[in-house]
């Protein structure tokens, strides 16, 4: 890497179209998830656990990813998690049993956590840190591109094949980003393998405060977000919507996100994170509020929507104050822990949501979420400095 660090044309080819294809592979599979639960037989409260199973498979494999980060560099990890999908979404083809797709759902997290971490060091040690905002977010938006395409291209699937067919987009999108990051040329950066080896404990106890403060911020972001991909479809299915609807209310609101990414990290890097993160929060907690209150599809996708603006400001959030905050040595272990952060709050979101709906109604647990959302906000609001 140059001393100027990278821009963000460069990243395009290396990072950004592989990231992508990954993408849409998860966007086509997370509506149907809780679905395909359902189908097997579980009741609503069962069907957002199997959900929140990617959650905790992304808890289980953040921090060995940053291991194997500091040890065999950012590329190999993210082709290892990549290829590491590919058995894991078969097993969610095949599976007959609530139990089996659980387990395969949480091999999906593990994979996508390996992918995950790879890529965010890689961003850390590479790109300048004015541009780091709307980097991150560039990163996200990337995401927030195949949240929008995945489940149009799995609504197509699912129409054919059923729903096994969104598994198969994924299982696709898996192979072909593996194939890219091959076969498209790395650009020159400084990588975290081989120049740290401070032990793990050392770099959480010496980074013990941040850790406390605002990776509790993180994790109530990662919920938010996680509850999202899980309670659209169960209030679909509630009011009685088919698949494919509510797969499409699903990408309308992953298309409101997609816009926001770059105007989200250009307010990042021009008046600080707390200018996206608080605001951010805060419509997010409001449309679980006013969930309850819709009664049909043009409700459902209004609140989709007000999801989406809150999501979309929030691109590239967690992995920009990750960055701004992790430490010169013990970077790439640093970030496998900052993750966990995040994806205790995606796999304890749903969990929530299911043990919420499970004590007393899907209704409840939106309003609970909600209230989730407002104490972010607040959260955020004193920890983030400018």
């Amino acid at each position: 890497m140059t001393p100027q660090g990278l821009t963000l044309r460069q990243l395009g080819p290396a990072i950004f179209l592989p990231s992508g294809v990954y993408s849409i592979g998860l966007g086509a599979v997370a509506p149907v998830v809780a679905l395909s639960a359902t189908g097997l037989g579980a009741s609503f409260a069962v069907a957002a656990v199997v959900a929140g199973m990617v959650g905790v498979g992304q808890i289980l494999g953040s921090i060995p990813a940053g291991v194997l980060v500091s040890r065999i560099g950012e590329r190999r990890t993210m082709l290892l998690g990549a290829a590491c999908a590919v058995p894991a979404l078969l097993a969610c083809v095949v599976a007959g049993h609530v139990l089996l797709l659980a387990f395969a759902v949480m091999l999906v997290g593990m994979a996508g956590a390996t992918w995950g971490v790879a890529r965010h060091a890689f961003m850390t040690e590479a790109v300048r840190p004015e541009l780091r905002a709307r980097a991150m977010s560039t990163l996200g938006g990337v995401g927030r591109i195949g949240t929008f395409a995945g489940p149009f291209a799995g609504a197509g699937a699912v129409h054919v094949m059923g729903l096994k067919g969104a598994y198969l987009v994924a299982l696709g999108c898996s192979l072909l980003a593996g194939v890219l990051l091959m076969l498209l040329p790395s650009v020159p950066h400084s990588s975290s393998s081989g120049a740290e080896r401070l032990k793990l404990i050392s770099v959480v106890r010496d980074n013990s405060t941040t850790l406390r403060t605002l990776g509790f911020g993180v994790l109530l972001v990662g919920a938010l977000r996680a509850s999202r991909q899980t309670i659209l479809p169960l209030w679909g299915a509630q009011l009685g919507l088919s698949p494919a609807t509510i797969g499409l209310i699903f990408g309308i609101s992953g298309g409101v996100d997609m816009l926001l990414f770059y105007p989200a990290g250009k307010l990042m890097d021009r008046h600080g994170r707390k200018a996206a993160a608080v605001p951010a929060m805060a419509l997010l907690g409001t449309a679980f509020a006013l969930l309850p209150l819709t009664s049909g599809m043009v409700g459902l996708t209004l609140a989709g929507v007000l999801m989406g603006i809150g999501n979309g400001l929030s691109a590239g959030l967690v992995m920009t104050i990750g960055a701004d905050v992790s430490p010169a040595a013990g970077r790439a272990r640093f970030l496998g822990v900052w993750r966990v952060f995040s994806d205790l709050g995606t796999g304890g979101g749903p969990l929530l949501i299911g043990a919420v709906t499970a004590v007393a109604s899907l209704t409840a647990s939106a309003v609970v979420v909600g209230s989730a959302g407002l104490l972010a906000a607040l959260l955020l609001s004193r920890w983030l400095t400018r």
